[in-house]
């Protein structure tokens, strides 16, 4: 660790003393900053100050009332961050990126490969004036291989890492996943191999390159299709809400809604039946296994339609209370019954700030729980270059006559 950061907040904190430096934008970049900095790292948020973060144009927005606005979605990525401004086209905005990474310990990009090599400001680079630096690049297509040049957004991802093919219903189109799963994948690499690369540094001195891909992260996501084919041949294909092998495992309709069941092992297939008073169902001979009922005829035949005429009379409410705590069966929840969700208020994964002038914003807390330096998640999104001048004269020590100087060229 530098042994400099700025104030993030009160508390124990895992990353406490880690500073990260990050020129990143829209969600995979600054969300696996984002991560690092709820956990507690000095996360510096580096914008150009003629072309700041694009997502904070997006929508919702809270809205002061002079009618000025914020953006909710760029606040839920951008928490906990410091924020500073910086040209790096410009000599000038290199030389103190430079001087910024002399002092880090993580430098987050996600830019297309080659970018920062361009700029002179690629990992090769950094480590000869840091050589324990963690540099993650986060890219559609990684740092090698014939696509690494290729533009790329998270439906990209989808569709070259097999996630789309699979998706949606055997009589339709192929459907995208409907969230980016392609950024959301990436970003969890991204945090993942940035500690695993920051502890070897802090073990060894020895930075690294951290590199992700979009498409790489889509493809792990692809449970059994890989070994699907390279074993039996077969090419995933889109099941609708059904499983590729386990059964009963899917979405049914009940009374005002949908429910989620998946009681397929021997266990919950008999309490299930239980429940139903229905315990012949349990013992008979054609679907008494697992096995029987992961027979696709046999489970279209005789298992789904006992399911569709136990689940259909009943409504979500009924049937979770059925279930309590002896079989899975969830009810299918709207984002609306998520965010009023007991479990879900109970595990603080929603999480209220209050902006000066915008008012109050709720959005999702973190899913990460440390008994002993718990993260925290209740932190505000930092207004364009707001630390700029702070941050400059405490990390660097830039005096004012420079840094009236870098302001007036545009640099800063």
């Amino acid at each position: 660790m530098t042994g400099w950061a700025l104030d993030a907040g009160d508390g124990p904190r895992p990353l406490a003393g880690v500073v990260v430096l990050d020129i990143t934008r829209v969600v995979a970049g600054p969300y696996c900053s984002m991560i690092l900095a709820d956990l507690g790292a000095t996360v510096i948020k580096v914008e150009n100050p003629r072309e700041p973060d694009y997502a904070r144009e997006f929508p919702p927005k809270l809205t002061a009332d002079g009618g000025e606005e914020f953006s909710a979605f760029f606040a839920q990525f951008n928490r906990n961050k410091f924020a500073i401004t910086l040209d790096l086209q410009t000599d000038d905005g290199k030389e103190i990126l430079r001087e910024l990474a002399a002092k880090a310990d993580v430098l987050v990009e996600n830019f297309r490969a080659g970018t920062m090599d361009k700029l002179g400001l690629g990992p090769t680079a950094l480590h000869e004036i840091n050589p324990r630096l963690v540099y993650t690049a986060i890219s559609g297509y990684g740092q090698t291989g014939p696509y690494r040049r290729r533009p790329a957004y998270d439906n990209s991802a989808q569709a070259t890492g097999g996630l789309w093919s699979m998706n949606g219903f055997a009589d339709r189109p192929p459907a995208r996943v409907g969230t980016i799963i392609g950024d959301l994948a990436a970003t969890m690499y991204g945090v993942i191999g940035t500690l695993a690369a920051l502890r070897h540094a802090e073990r060894s001195g020895e930075g690294q390159l951290v590199d992700i891909s979009q498409q790489d992260s889509v493809l792990s996501l692809t449970e059994n299709a890989v070994v699907s084919y390279t074993v039996d041949g077969k090419v995933a294909a889109p099941l609708g809400n059904q499983h590729p092998f386990v059964k009963p495992y899917e979405l049914f309709p009940c009374k005002d809604g949908y429910v989620f069941f998946g009681g397929y092992t021997d266990k919950f297939w008999a309490i299930t039946c239980g429940m139903f008073g229905a315990d012949d169902v349990a013992t008979d001979p054609a679907i008494d296994t697992m096995a029987k009922r992961f027979d696709p005829e046999t489970y279209e035949a005789k298992v789904r339609p006992i399911l569709l005429d136990w689940f259909s009379t009943r409504t979500q409410a009924e049937l979770e209370g059925l279930a309590g705590d002896q079989v899975p069966l969830s009810a299918v929840k709207d984002i609306a019954g998520v965010v009023g969700d007991e479990q879900i208020r109970a595990r603080d994964m929603v999480v209220g700030v209050d902006y000066p002038d915008f008012g109050h914003l709720e959005m999702f807390g973190t899913p990460i729980k440390l008994g002993a330096t718990p993260a925290e998640p209740r932190g505000l999104a930092p207004g364009v270059s707001q630390h700029t001048d702070v941050l400059l004269r405490g990390m660097l020590g830039i005096d004012d006559e420079r840094l009236a100087g870098l302001h007036e060229r545009g640099v800063v």
